[in-house]
């Protein structure tokens, strides 16, 4: 057996930590000796508002079970709010370990019926967010020699669904954030990754059933996420797929090609005439919809 994995001593920020992932992740890590900055706004789920109440509950039972943790409630879509949020870490604690991007909100509609509020709101706190957290705490994690990054993405970035342009195209641009962090922290022992859940949250609850929600539990995500952000994870630029007892690893993957001899040369035609070799992906897996990806990763679960 493999040593215990634990986390003494290290410091993690969560973003979005007052309820679903996040507080999984918090209180997983809290358990496993990790100092925990519980970040959240505390606003409804489509950005509106906000309480302190969700980030102070979870530290209340991080802290009844024993661990250390502090609240945050300062918003990720802004670079000084964003600054603080670290800041929290680094005067409670010292330093800032691990960050877990994680704050989210949904702005779901058509694209020919979405506002541009929706598209810039949802993009600010998840892509921007994500931004400006990790910008904020690269610093830190440089001077000390050691970072674990850990962003949230989604299957609709990688594959798709319907009604959620704005939050796909951040949820994918997020994995593409990363792809360019894990190159610039590599030097510096930084790790950089991109979780893909598949959980039951207030953000999904409005679009899953009962019975398919019972079986995506956030804590069931949390211990790949952990992971993740372990001294002993030594993957970098991964995205990681976990829901329902499924883990996995996705990939952005490209075929052998077809090749011109005179690239100057090549017609429309040319193409159509080679298309079948072109697109060949000689047994590579391509979701076409994040409802189909989905449904692979349940496929094994049998419902009452």
């Amino acid at each position: 057996m493999a040593d215990e994995i634990r986390f003494d001593d290290r410091v993690a920020v969560i973003t979005g930590a007052g309820g679903g992932l996040g507080r999984a992740h918090a209180l997983l890590l809290a358990s496993l000796g990790t100092k925990v900055v519980v970040n959240d706004l505390g606003g409804s789920m489509d950005g509106e508002g906000s309480e302190s109440t969700p980030a102070q509950k979870v530290v209340d039972e991080i802290k009844a079970a024993g661990g250390e943790a502090t609240p945050n409630f300062d918003s990720v879509s802004d670079w000084d709010s964003a600054q603080k949020i670290i800041g929290t870490a680094i005067d409670t604690y010292g330093k800032i370990d691990i960050l877990i991007n994680n704050a989210g909100i949904l702005r779901d509609k058509s694209m020919m019926k979405m506002e541009v509020k929706d598209w810039e709101l949802v993009i600010a706190v998840h892509l921007s967010g994500t931004f400006f957290c990790t910008k904020a705490a690269l610093p830190n994690m440089r001077e000390n020699g050691y970072g674990r990054i850990l962003s949230t993405a989604s299957a609709a970035g990688l594959y798709g669904n319907f009604g959620q342009t704005n939050y796909g195209a951040a949820k994918m641009g997020i994995a593409g954030m990363m792809n360019s962090v894990k190159l610039e922290g590599a030097k510096y022992n930084i790790k950089a990754n991109t979780l893909v859940p598949i959980a039951g949250t207030r953000l999904t609850a409005t679009v899953m059933p009962p019975q398919v929600l019972d079986q995506l539990k956030p804590e069931y995500v949390s211990p790949l996420a952990a992971y993740l952000c372990s001294e002993q994870c030594e993957l970098s630029g991964a995205m990681m797929t976990a829901g329902a007892g499924y883990f996995s690893r996705a990939a952005v993957v490209e075929g052998p090609g077809a090749f011109f001899d005179d690239a100057a040369s090549v017609t429309v035609d040319d193409i159509s005439a080679r298309i079948a070799g072109i697109t060949n992906l000689e047994g590579a897996v391509e979701y076409d919809t994040a409802t189909a990806q989905t449904g692979h990763a349940l496929s094994k679960i049998k419902f009452d």
